[in-house]
């Protein structure tokens, strides 16, 4: 498990990476954003995007699950956003784009209104196989401090 204190200004976490089917594509955007040049392939050829795009919901979506699933997803208390900053979509991602996210620690303190948890602003750039950047956002997560674990599980003061 990750707790604030196990996190240091300019560390970088990898995650891994996804290559995303048209269909993934196109069931993702009928859902949740479905607008012609995410759901029909012949149609979004007419579009500024001049081609199929994913949503940017759905590059964010999958970002997260790379995220989660990668090393800094082992937070003690889960990766629990306070605030997003800066987000955009540059690049859009398409059928057989491979995404992988980085993760950048920015600055990390102690929270003031909550002894035992941190504050810890990230970057996160997702970029596709030509490295191209498909999304990033900076944001601000909510950590477990460590003395707070301890203090709810006595073994692991003691394993110290």
């Amino acid at each position: 498990m990750l707790y604030f204190e196990d996190l240091q200004t300019g560390q970088r976490f990898l995650s891994d990476s996804h290559t995303l089917s048209e269909e993934e594509i196109i069931s993702f955007a009928r859902q949740f954003d479905p607008q012609s040049f995410h759901t029909d392939p012949e149609a979004a050829r007419q579009t500024f995007f001049n081609g199929l795009a994913a949503s940017g919901w759905h590059t964010s979506s999958l970002s997260m699950r790379l995220v989660a699933e990668s090393e800094l997803g082992r937070a003690a208390n889960g990766l629990i956003g306070m605030q997003i900053d800066k987000m955009r979509w540059p690049q859009p991602s398409r059928p057989g784009d491979t995404l992988q996210v980085e993760v950048e620690v920015l600055d990390k303190r102690r929270s003031s209104s909550q002894p035992g948890f941190g504050v810890v602003k990230v970057s996160w750039t997702t970029r596709n196989q030509r490295g191209e950047t498909a999304m990033q956002l900076e944001c601000a997560i909510w950590l477990q401090c460590r003395s707070r674990a301890e203090a709810a599980s006595p073994e692991l003061a003691d394993a110290k």
